[in-house]
């Protein structure tokens, strides 16, 4: 049985004001999020990830707007709902955890006190609020935290802060958790330890994730369907095993390229170049000035949307029937197969 769609997005377009014009930050994309699943947004700083996490909370800043398209969670459109509501949504129904946990604590605010507000507000008592707050501290891994809830930010290491950062978001009981590069920040190892939370937190509360970040090999082990984004655009969008195993997008050949991999000679790839200004959008497909492999109609045309299964599409002019096959990278088909061998994603 299809698992329940829990958030609905479709032709979402933002754009914010800025100097020397207006920025199309997000271009018109489409996706689901179903019931206890983990969809992952990647792609490289300035795609349009965290604005389209912006759009979903109501949290988009003053100079930014949505200029079209709609977000419908539980009958509501949130592109387009009244603070009010929005006010009601965020933290109670949908959780956020943010890339650098400074900016989401009060350093001046004891940690139990800010997971207690949060419990308040939704009419807890404050006996029954600091006990909440205490059990949330124990469930995200905080030891001593009788002790600790006592604390101010300061007093905790960048791991044990993105923990109480969850913590705060977990506070509302909400169904749907949006982690917006919550690994950035720390070492190789912490990270490990907060993804592994978020995936034990997720199936021990039946949570629906919108996991975004800028490297796929955060992701290999987590996300159910990944989202490809670049300049504003959804590329390429599959399960987690068609996007590392049937990759189809020269962008998605490029990120995969540049993810490190213990088990190979190969020298990591570099995308070349930059990003497009999207003060002014390129002409046709936004990646072909960067692509290897662009034909003339990248350059004039923006290529359809493919479909290569039921959940697997991408958009490139590669995939036209008429256009001549192009093989991806031999270093990434190597390290495909190793993949395939070895029963798994990166």
């Amino acid at each position: 049985m299809a698992q329940e769609t829990i958030l609905n997005v479709r032709d979402l377009r933002v754009s914010f004001r800025a100097y020397g014009g207006t920025v199309q930050a997000v271009r018109g994309i489409s996706f689901d999020l179903r019931r206890g699943e983990t969809v992952a947004i990647v792609g490289e700083s300035g795609s349009g990830k965290s604005v389209t996490s912006k759009a979903i909370m109501g949290i988009l800043p003053s100079n930014a707007s949505v200029d079209a398209g709609t977000i419908m969670y539980d009958g509501v459109d949130l592109a387009h709902a009244p603070e009010n509501v929005m006010h009601d949504i965020r933290g109670k129904r949908i959780g956020l955890v943010f890339q650098d946990p400074l900016s989401s604590l009060n350093p001046i605010m004891k940690v139990g006190k800010q997971i207690t507000e949060v419990l308040t507000r939704k009419g807890m008592d404050r006996k029954q609020a600091r006990a909440k707050a205490l059990q949330l501290m124990k469930d995200v891994g905080i030891p001593e935290a009788e002790r600790r809830i006592n604390q101010y930010p300061f007093q905790f290491s960048g791991g044990m802060r993105q923990r109480i950062v969850i913590a705060i978001a977990l506070a509302g009981d909400p169904e749907i958790m949006i982690c917006d590069e919550p690994t950035t920040a720390l070492d190789v190892t912490v990270q490990a330890k907060i993804l592994e939370l978020i995936n034990a937190l997720k199936a021990e509360r039946s949570l629906s994730v919108i996991f975004i970040t800028h490297d796929l090999g955060v992701v290999a082990q987590m996300a159910d369907r990944i989202c490809v984004m670049y300049a504003g655009k959804i590329v390429e969008m599959g399960t987690a095993e068609e996007i590392f195993l049937q990759p189809a997008h020269p962008y998605t050949w490029a990120l995969l390229s540049s993810m490190p991999d213990l088990d190979t000679r190969d020298r990591l790839a570099a995308i070349p170049g930059a990003p497009p200004n999207m003060i002014h959008p390129p002409k046709g497909d936004a990646f072909a000035p960067r692509n290897p492999y662009a034909l003339n109609i990248d350059f004039e045309e923006e290529p359809p949307v493919f479909r290569l299964s039921e959940t697997h599409y991408a958009a490139t002019w590669l995939l036209h029937p008429k256009a001549a096959k192009v093989d991806m990278p031999e270093s990434l088909a190597r390290r495909i197969q190793r993949m395939k061998e070895a029963g798994g994603r990166a």
